[in-house]
């Protein structure tokens, strides 16, 4: 005989071949010689047959993927927070805090917490640097931990949420992305999936809660809709099937592989659009169509991220998106991720045996609570969920809007209307006396990421993020007096701010005197032909001239323009004296 097990993890024997009655003998004989390595071979059948219904391994999953978005964001925000919302900063996070301080009467009281939700109003503000930098430090060391060790209890996740909250409602423009809400969003989901103060992967008096994997099903469908909604009822190309013949050229950030995509068939956009409207405005409702069309749900959202991430650079959005599609995924589904002899499916199937065998853990006033604790999230879910859901069915649908402050369920939606050609604010620097001279050699600054050389390939850096450049995209079809912040880095250039060009790939006058003058070119950009003369030249871009985007500056002149804002005055270069 040999030892082996039915489909739910139960022992059962074989009969020996040729013979019609079990020999006992002969089975104890074969493991009291095998020993081990009997074992070894049963449990490894075992762990193969996880039954499905339950999500320990899932939550392992979940919780390493939101470990991973939480550690690029706050990597992000320890290599950029000081250039952009520091001390000396292009929004200094202290000048907003006095503002609000003064909004909510002079205090710092519930009313100032109520309005911007931050550790930093508990904080000394004497060196503001040193509070983000400490704020992102923590967060990194923290999510690096629950990433590497698969495993959290709810102090951590939610010193994790403090933490990148108190960055996101002091970041003003720069954290003014729709991702931002929804990793808050889902970085609050995730503190329900552990136990208070254990730490193991497979807490076994703590079960993963069906309700709160429901609350990140919720999550993904509401993610979609809104996406799919605001896109029909937005721009007419949506509805016409022509966005992509555009969206790869325009979107924010393009890599290199947006400019191959941007040169398929149109029948391909077409398909690209189709699929599009299918993946976010039908599919969703396979979320509760039962088991196998949920993971089919699922496994088709997070292969649509998988292309969005290849074909454009969008932050750590997409990445972020398909977490909540995770928890369409039960162990059972899970169980290849975590090899043939994980500890964790091992510690799985042994509470699935003892759970078939009327062996669970018997009851304890901690374990009630904790259900206490899962039906009031399901229940505040719910009750938050009804403005976004008339949200969704609103005509004048908004997107990416937080309907409380502490953005626990928002609404969310991306690329309503589309551009139609791409503009470019170029920043150019001469040493000039006169601006206005037709013999002025004008120098371009290059920024790390967004397009300015036309020989330069596009880059590569999801689900890393410049926010500086995304901003630039936006400032690209506006005009400087809706994007003011564009004449404060100009004001910065000139007097060769160190802060400022930490942001900047390239400076002309790295090493040389400082620039007497700075003006914004508008430029129009489109793709090369692959295969044309443009792009055998190396040029991965085409431009044309539009006219001034900003008048040439210089240090006096934008005196009064600085003082206006109460922006600090750059200072004057010691040869300008």
């Amino acid at each position: 005989m040999s030892a082996t097990e039915d489909s739910s993890g139960n022992s059962v024997r074989k009969r020996r071949v040729g013979s019609s009655e079990p020999d006992p003998q002969a089975a104890d004989s074969r493991q009291e010689h095998e020993g081990d390595s009997s074992g070894a071979a049963e449990n490894r059948k075992g762990v193969q047959s996880l039954r499905t219904g339950t999500f320990w391994l899932t939550r392992v999953v979940l919780l390493r993927s939101v470990a991973f978005i939480y550690l690029v964001a706050f990597t992000v925000a320890y290599n950029q927070n000081k250039q952009l919302i520091g001390e000396n900063g292009l929004m200094p996070s202290k000048n907003y805090l006095n503002s609000v301080k003064r909004y909510v009467g002079g205090k710092i009281g519930m009313a100032a917490f109520t309005y911007t939700p931050s550790i930093l109003w508990l904080l000394d503000w004497s060196d503001m640097d040193a509070n983000l930098d400490g704020i992102a430090l923590m967060g990194m060391l923290l999510s690096a931990l629950v990433l590497v060790m698969g495993m959290a209890n709810m102090v951590i996740m939610v010193m994790l949420w403090l933490l990148y909250h108190s960055l996101v409602n002091v970041g003003q423009l720069w954290y003014s992305f729709g991702w931002e809400s929804q990793l808050l969003e889902t970085g609050f989901l995730a503190i329900f999936l552990c136990p208070v103060w254990t730490l193991s992967r497979v807490p076994r008096r703590c079960p993963p809660s069906l309700i709160c994997i429901w609350t990140f099903r919720w999550l993904i469908v509401r993610i979609m809709l809104g996406a799919g909604l605001i896109k029909i009822r937005g721009d007419q190309c949506w509805r016409d099937l022509t966005c992509m013949d555009y969206h790869y050229e325009t979107q924010p950030v393009p890599n290199p592989m947006s400019y191959y995509m941007h040169r398929a068939p149109c029948w391909f956009h077409r398909f690209e659009t189709l699929s599009n409207h299918f993946i976010e405005l039908v599919l969703p409702f396979a979320t509760f169509l039962g088991r196998r069309m949920c993971m089919v749900n699922g496994a088709i959202q997070i292969l649509f991220q998988v292309v969005l991430i290849v074909s454009g650079n969008l932050s750590f959005l997409n990445w972020l998106t398909i977490v909540p599609s995770l928890a369409c995924f039960d162990d059972a589904s899970l169980a290849f991720l975590f090899g043939s002899r994980g500890g964790a499916k091992k510690a799985v199937l042994e509470i699935q045996n003892e759970e078939a065998a009327g062996r669970s853990p018997k009851a304890t006033k901690g374990m009630f609570v904790r259900r206490v604790v899962n039906v009031s999230l399901g229940v505040l879910i719910g009750f938050l969920s009804v403005p976004v859901v008339m949200n969704l069915l609103s005509s004048r649908q908004v997107m990416n809007t937080s309907f409380d402050p502490l953005r626990i369920v928002n609404t969310y939606g991306a690329f309503g209307s589309i551009t139609k050609e791409r503009t470019e604010v170029i920043f150019q620097g001469t040493l000039s006396q006169d601006p206005k001279d037709p013999e002025a050699v004008w120098e371009e600054y290059q920024f790390l990421c967004k397009p300015g050389d036309v020989y330069r390939r596009p880059c590569l850096i999801s689900p890393y993020h410049y926010r500086l450049d995304w901003l630039m995209w936006f400032a690209a079809f506006q005009t400087y007096e809706q994007s003011e912040w564009v004449i404060h880095i100009a004001g910065r250039l000139l007097s060769n701010d160190s802060t400022v060009l930490s942001l900047i790939d390239s400076n002309p006058f790295q090493g040389r005197e400082t620039p007497r003058w700075v003006r914004g070119e508008h430029f129009r950009y489109r793709f090369s032909q692959p295969g044309s003369s443009s792009a055998a030249q190396g040029k991965w871009w085409l431009r044309k001239r539009i006219g001034p985007y900003f008048p040439p500056v210089d240090l006096e002149g934008l005196r009064g323009y600085f003082q206006s804002r109460n922006w600090p005055h750059p200072h004057i270069p010691p040869h300008r004296t």
